[in-house]
């Protein structure tokens, strides 16, 4: 497992980037918040989609539900962490964090908390930790998401096309100065 506790990593970032941020760990409570999130972030996609409310609302549930047993499963001992704006939830970072790899399994924000430098300033201190560890830090990404400029800015570079999913890596080796890049 992780050599360094994620949370504290990212409690720290995120409050040098904003004092009222920090960061907790997901427990069992928070499922309704971490599907409404999940199902705000697919609005997009199934807007074209021409199901009634219920049934769309009721489809988002079940992937929702498939993500995070999915999640339990692949990545046991990963960091699921909710970011909190005051007391209250604004958004979720997951991170599975080996001694040669750190992988970012999910990052998402209220749409009313995107573009603010949030989640730039998780990936930033997850780079910090990598190239502190000589470790690989790594990520999935649809290509169509808007996040795929901020990986590219950042230095992440394409592995390989999974399907409906990009695979990116960043490297401390191939990337010496990201960290201090705006």
């Amino acid at each position: 497992m992780a050599s360094f506790s994620v949370a504290e990593l990212l409690s720290r970032a995120l409050q040098a980037f904003d004092a009222a941020l920090d960061i907790r760990a997901e427990t069992d409570a928070d499922f309704d918040f971490v599907c409404a999130l999940y199902a705000q972030t697919r609005e997009e996609e199934l807007a074209a989609v021409e199901w009634p409310a219920a049934a769309k609302r009721d489809f988002l549930d079940s992937q929702c539900r498939l993500q995070r047993d999915h999640y339990l499963l692949h990545y046991r001992g990963a960091d699921r962490l909710l970011i909190e704006r005051g007391s209250q939830p604004i958004g979720r970072v997951y991170v599975h964090a080996k001694p040669k790899e750190i992988r970012l399994m999910d990052i998402a924000l209220l749409r009313d908390q995107r573009r603010r430098g949030i989640g730039t300033s998780i990936v930033r201190s997850l780079q910090e930790e990598a190239r502190r560890l000589g470790a690989e830090l790594s990520l999935h990404v649809e290509p169509t998401n808007p996040a795929q400029r901020i990986y590219a800015r950042l230095g992440f570079r394409l592995v390989e096309n999974r399907g409906i999913y990009d695979f990116l890596s960043w490297s401390p080796s191939t990337n010496p100065a990201t960290s201090q890049a705006s």
